[in-house]
């Protein structure tokens, strides 16, 4: 029996660890990895347009899955196009291996014909790089490189010459069981004994949620009952906490909406809750602050902090609620849950007002129409800039939604290739992507990507021919607007041209009905809405110290933001308020 060569023995590891498919660019220094794979039936190789999708896409689908995920770029230009999307998974906590083929080994140090230095590239943006300089090397620094991505949440990078690869991997190469997946994390006794004597000493109390929370909502809901708390969110809480919510206030930050940021500053004591919520400005400084996190490195690095708690937040609830006493007084809560209604009451009518006769369309009106069509287990990817706030203010979460985007490391263009990502782990899901029409354009060659394997993704594109956010910020800075106005085509004919189905809504009453058409369309579809690009939103609490970029003053120029089918949520949650 011939021995395996390295690039084989590489994908055998892959497949241990449970990756599927390894997205990426062929190139010369890739070509034995690619080889070993096209003899291989059970890992694909997903063939995109630009390495910043394969990463983009290996990111969405760790994402959605829990699962190691992989992608791939050849020597010099060809991995370095890999470094946003890995940043933007890094940030996310996405467990992800990237392979940065390399040039000849012989001629690393020589400024050889594409000479980079993958190894010192990605060290900022992964957990774990490494150079594999020799065959004996194999399997143990990849072995290595995957714990690092699944243990620490996170990505690693392994760097390998062609040449290495194209070799034989040693006859008995040493192999350990692979760490797939992540043990919970218990805090000490100490730490629980001493927040459960904060809370019981504390008459108001408010939960910030974030990502952290996810698989905790029930032990959240049920902390939030026993004393009596509103709870608010940050982004990326928002999928996994708002839903069957009685106690919920919205969200904070800079595209927030209700009155989470009351809740917060208003309570005697704030709970942060699995989030590295980074705007420092909208947290409180006189009130009591505990943050509980699994990861130590966040604790108290955005706020002043009380009590830190190093631990799964549904672990850390679950030690938590049998020593805490239940609260009887509701009067904080019900009071920031009709400051609550009437915040949302406020502005509702920003996208309900003449939405039928408004040309061009409101782009609240796209959103809230989007989540009424939308299936109810429908995955969003969302671009960086105005869709943001429309995705937070509009879309509904239920439990079995998801809503993916670049939310800590802010990368355009990432709407598209999350959706690749997301749509190869189940064909058969709904997956939308929100796009604006500059981070569309951005990587607009990997639509092909999508008609190519027939991925059945609709994108919905937020047409207003400007990077409205970045307007907003010159506008509100006194400066301006200027480099921000696209000169954009008519993108369905873009969508037909590749073999794709594209229709065009320039008008509101046209919408529904070819959002409806995209959706039983079977395979890939893009629907371009020409949006009105004066349609801006800011904070619903902000001064012109906050935050660099907004200022009270854009209060009377920007319009308000809507809050789409929130405002049912916050009316049916005043229904629990006991009458006197």
């Amino acid at each position: 029996m011939a021995r395996q060569t390295v690039a084989e023995q590489f994908i055998d590891i892959l497949m241990r660890a449970g990756v599927r498919r390894l997205y990426g660019v062929v190139g010369d220094s890739l070509n034995p990895v690619v080889d070993a794979i096209r003899r291989n039936s059970a890992l694909d190789w997903i063939q995109v347009r630009h390495e910043e999708t394969a990463a983009f896409a290996a990111g969405a689908e760790a994402q959605l899955t829990g699962r190691l995920a992989a992608c791939a770029g050849s020597c010099g230009p060809g991995n370095l196009h890999l470094i946003n999307g890995l940043y933007d998974a890094h940030r996310s906590m996405a467990p992800v291996l990237a392979l940065a083929s390399h040039i000849p080994s012989s001629e690393i140090g020589t400024t050889y014909f594409q000479e980079t230095h993958p190894d010192r590239l990605f060290s900022e943006c992964s957990h774990y790089s490494e150079l594999i300089s020799s065959t004996k090397q194999m399997p143990r620094v990849v072995q290595t490189a995957i714990q690092h991505a699944v243990g620490r949440s996170g990505v690693a990078v392994v760097s390998l010459p062609g040449d290495v690869a194209a070799r034989q991997a040693p006859e008995r190469a040493f192999q350990h069981a692979l760490v797939t997946t992540r043990p919970s994390v218990r805090p000490g006794d100490e730490e629980i004994d001493a927040l459960a004597r904060m809370v019981d000493e504390a008459a108001k109390v408010t939960l910030f949620c974030g990502s952290g929370t996810a698989g905790a909502h029930a032990e959240v809901m049920e902390f939030a009952e026993r004393v009596k708390s509103p709870v608010g969110h940050a982004l990326r809480g928002k999928e996994w906490i708002q839903y069957d919510n009685p106690y919920d206030v919205g969200m904070s930050g800079l595209l927030g909406y209700g009155a989470a940021y009351e809740a917060t500053h208003e309570c005697d004591l704030l709970i942060l809750l699995g989030t590295d919520f980074p705007y420092s400005a909208f947290l409180p400084d006189d009130v009591r602050i505990v943050q509980v996190d699994v990861r130590p490195e966040h604790l108290g690095r955005r706020t002043k902090l009380d009590l830190a708690v190093w631990g799964d937040v549904r672990e850390t609830l679950r030690c938590l609620l049998p020593r805490v006493r239940e609260k009887s007084d509701r009067r904080f809560l019900d009071r920031m849950l009709k400051k609550h209604a009437e915040a949302l009451e406020g502005v509702v009518k920003a996208y309900t007002r003449k939405v039928e006769k408004h040309v061009p369309i409101h782009p609240e009106f796209v959103a809230s129409v989007l989540d009424e069509e939308a299936d109810d287990d429908a995955v969003f990817t969302v671009d960086t800039g105005m869709c943001n706030v429309w995705a937070a203010r509009y879309l509904t979460p239920n439990g079995r939604r998801r809503v993916i985007g670049s939310f800590s490391h802010g990368s355009m263009a990432n709407a598209l290739p999350q959706a690749i990502g997301a749509q190869f782990t189940d064909r058969r899901r709904q997956i939308v992507s929100m796009s604006g029409d500059g981070g569309f354009s951005m990587l607009m060659g990997d639509f092909l990507t999508l008609v190519q394997y027939d991925l059945p993704v609709k994108v919905v594109l937020f047409n207003n021919s400007s990077l409205g956010m970045v307007e907003l910020e010159m506008m509100v800075s006194g400066l301006p607007s200027y480099g921000t106005t696209n000169q954009n085509p008519d993108f369905s004919a873009i969508a037909r041209a590749a073999g794709a189905y594209g229709v065009r809504v320039e008008k509101p009453k046209q919408l529904r009905g070819a959002l409806r058409d995209a959706f039983r369309h079977k395979g890939p579809a893009l629907v371009d809405v020409v949006t009105d690009p004066n349609a801006l939103s800011i904070p619903p609490k902000i001064s012109a110290e906050m935050v660099s970029g907004f200022a009270l003053s854009a209060g009377k120029i920007v319009l308000d933001g809507g809050v789409g089918r929130m405002v049912q949520l916050a009316r049916s949650n005043l229904r629990n308020i006991p009458r006197v």
